[in-house]
């Protein structure tokens, strides 16, 4: 039998259980980083059994990368490149749980240590994110610049949600949010400074 011909509701039960193990990954990874996270712990938030992890991402490692992919290319797609700034100071800003369990740049903070995350950051998004970046610029240091402002982000992102230094753990995100997208504006011109973004 077909992928086609199979009943409408195993597809959409096999497209719920992916889901569900993705946000679980993602909520467990950026809580506790790759090597404190058990396949177990996965599939227990997920409510399904570990096997069904294995069938469908293969692996730990695999499904790291998925989880990390996954809400990475979302943000670059989500809206237009001049607001990519502000999406990804939203992402990073916003306090909620569910920001920081979808929050790629924090789930990579906290697996540092992992070597093939790190390379998947770089490799998989770093560059997707600083060619972008660099199209807000007429500058010839465009690329530069798009490094400079990721590194900031990222050290933001570290400060706030894992260090939870004061006072920018609980500084108003809008507050932080006009400073950094002023400055910003200096190092990218045609960046758009609304924050929230539309």
């Amino acid at each position: 039998m077909s992928l086609e011909d199979r009943p409408s509701g195993r597809r959409k039960d096999a497209t719920a259980t992916r889901a569900a193990l993705l946000t679980a990954a993602r909520t467990l990874f950026s809580e506790r980083g790759y090597e404190r996270t058990t396949v177990r712990a996965i599939a227990a938030e997920a409510g399904v059994n570990q096997a069904l992890l294995f069938r469908y991402f293969g692996s730990k490692s695999d499904l790291f990368r998925a989880a990390l992919t996954d809400r990475g290319w979302q943000m670059l797609s989500d809206g237009a490149d001049d607001s990519l700034p502000a999406r990804l100071l939203a992402s990073v800003l916003d306090p909620s749980d569910t920001a920081t369990q979808g929050n790629w740049l924090i789930t990579a903070l906290r697996s540092a240590d992992r070597e093939d995350g790190a390379l998947l950051i770089q490799r998989e998004l770093g560059d997707a994110y600083a060619r972008t970046l660099s199209t807000l610029t007429e500058a010839p240091d465009g690329e530069l610049r798009a490094d400079l402002l990721l590194a900031w982000l990222l050290g933001i992102a570290l400060v706030r949600s894992v260090h939870r230094r004061e006072p920018l753990a609980h500084a108003d995100s809008r507050a932080v949010a006009e400073i950094v997208l002023r400055a910003t504006q200096a190092m990218l011109e045609n960046v758009d400074t609304n924050f929230p973004p539309g």
